[in-house]
């Protein structure tokens, strides 16, 4: 029997803390998508190298075009991530907005 394969697919990437009730709505991922690319995600959305947030086609529809503008290698992916987490915004609420919020409390 050969030894099972563990590889990491995800990546979460937050300015609250995972307990936070509000953590799933401001965290974005990067999610490995193949061939040594990785996509930054967040709302069933990927970014753009443009730093535009668009819906990611199903697999069929994904052109060449498309991935070429979505795909990264992983260090641009977490650090694209890591620039677009502090500017999050849910419900009109930001990252800031939720933090204070719990200092408050």
């Amino acid at each position: 029997m050969s030894e099972p394969t563990v590889r990491v697919t995800r990546y979460e990437v937050s300015c609250l803390p995972p307990d936070n009730i509000n953590a799933p709505h401001f965290t974005i991922t990067v999610e490995w998508r193949g061939g040594g690319l990785w996509a930054v995600c967040r709302f069933q959305q990927c970014l753009s190298r443009s730093g535009q947030w668009s819906y990611e086609p199903s697999p069929s529809n994904r052109s060449d075009e498309w991935k070429a503008m979505h795909r990264f290698d992983l260090e641009t992916a977490l650090r694209f991530a890591k620039v677009h987490a502090p500017r999050m915004r849910v419900n009109g609420y930001t990252v800031a907005d939720v933090l204070e919020k719990d200092v408050e409390q």
